[in-house]
């Protein structure tokens, strides 16, 4: 299951109405130890406990041994608490004699919820402690995003509950937000581009963007974002990202470089439930139409030759922007032929739902690209965003939509040697 699907499970579960924090955190445990896509085998739910300076057991399920409900651990005795309250996750084996006697050898933990001082030192409410067949990176990312979206359905929950949510200003956040997205239509080199953005809301967090890098206009970066959420929050979160990054592309940063700062900023600028989904592609004026790019747990675009049937999906080089601090990024590459198209878009074209609660879905998507590849860049993007509008106007999930077009001219010179 790839990272956005996985958010969007999580949060599907979690929005549901729940009587309490442990009803709703329960749940999620159950769905995702039933997913047999993420191979969980064992599921613990611990809950801090100013008192004895220590977590308590709250919650078990799975295959291993069961543990005596009045269980707990003392933070003096795991330092892999101090690590976690830094970096949200981690990947452990297991000291404690006891629970080794009942087959938890290694595992993987996250906070989830607020962070409470014991001792001048900050932990997490909770801890999620989950064990697979297969405990490694991939599956301390997964946990990122369960732990990061519970954490975020709990302070939504709680502001909820404590005050109206505030109204005033959106009109003007509109129109701040309006004032930093490019416009539509955009012309490089011989690329043709356009970009179209429909929040769900007033205004949204997705963002995209066109720019210059370094001083000489010899290459343009791409990028198209998702701020996790929606409103006002996102939507600083989207504007913050954005202008970032357009700041940095100012200088000669690797794209690599570019995301890796750009992630470590997100961490620490925004609150640990705030992530952030990007894509970044550079253009250039090489004649072989050279393509760069990394992709930070977004959706993958959608690349599709003039001249044949071949679609090639630009995935995940690296995690989302903003759990995982110290992450890498890969950077990839294609090339554009004349008449080749990218298309860029937000989970809210794919997973925009009907009445029946049926996806939109990726199937859809590149069956409207296939068949209107040889369209300018502008008609591309109003025929995918009209069709997706139709098919969810009854439905009731509605999210940010965004895409970007890229289309290489027809009679672009080309030189295939690489």
């Amino acid at each position: 299951m790839d990272q956005k699907k996985l958010h969007r499970m999580i949060e599907t579960i979690a929005s549901q109405h729940f009587e309490s924090e442990y009803e709703m955190l329960t749940a999620v445990l159950n769905q995702v130890i039933e997913d047999e896509q993420l191979q969980i085998i064992g599921a613990r739910l611990w809950v801090l406990n100013p008192e004895i300076k220590g977590y308590k057991l709250l919650y078990q399920m799975g295959k291993v041994g069961k543990i005596n409900p009045e269980f707990y651990l003392l933070i003096k005795d795991y330092p892999v608490f101090d690590l976690i309250a830094k970096e949200r996750t981690t990947l452990a084996n297991e000291t404690n004699q006891v629970l080794r006697r009942k087959g938890i050898f290694k595992y993987s933990a996250s906070g989830v919820g607020e962070k409470i001082k014991i001792d001048k030192k900050n932990y997490y409410e909770y801890l999620l402690a989950l064990n697979s067949e297969q405990i490694d990176e991939e599956f301390r990312y997964k946990l990122n995003i369960i732990a990061t979206v519970l954490t975020s359905r709990i302070k939504q929950k709680k502001v909820a509950a404590s005050e109206k949510i505030l109204k005033q200003g959106l009109d003007k956040a509109r129109l701040l937000q309006k004032s930093i997205l490019p416009e539509h239509e955009f012309e490089f080199n011989d690329y043709d581009l356009y970009g179209v953005t429909l929040p769900a809301e007033i205004v949204g967090g997705d963002f995209f963007d066109y720019l210059h890098v370094g001083e000489e206009p010899d290459r343009l970066g791409v990028i198209l974002g998702d701020a996790a959420s929606k409103g006002v929050s996102a939507a600083a979160e989207a504007m913050y990202i954005s202008g970032a990054i357009r700041m940095a592309s100012t200088f000669e940063i690797k794209i690599g470089a570019l995301m890796k700062r750009t992630n470590q900023l997100v961490n620490k600028i925004f609150s640990d439930d705030k992530f952030t989904s990007l894509f970044y592609g550079e253009l250039s004026r090489d004649n072989t139409g050279l393509f760069l790019f990394a992709n930070a747990g977004h959706n993958p675009p959608v690349f599709v030759r003039r001249d044949s049937d071949e679609l090639i999906r630009l995935d995940s080089t690296g995690p989302l922007l903003g759990p995982t601090p110290n992450a890498k990024y890969a950077v990839n590459s294609l090339n554009f032929y004349p008449g080749d198209v990218l298309v860029i878009f937000s989970d809210g074209v794919t997973e925009s739902a009907d009445e029946n609660y049926e996806l939109f879905d990726d199937y859809r998507l590149e069956e409207i690209i296939a068949r209107n590849k040889h369209l300018a860049p502008k008609e591309i993007a109003l025929t995918i965003m009209e069709a997706v509008v139709k098919f969810s106007a009854k439905g009731k999930y509605n999210d940010d939509k965004t895409l970007v077009v890229i289309k290489r001219r027809e009679n672009a010179k080309i030189n295939k040697s690489i």
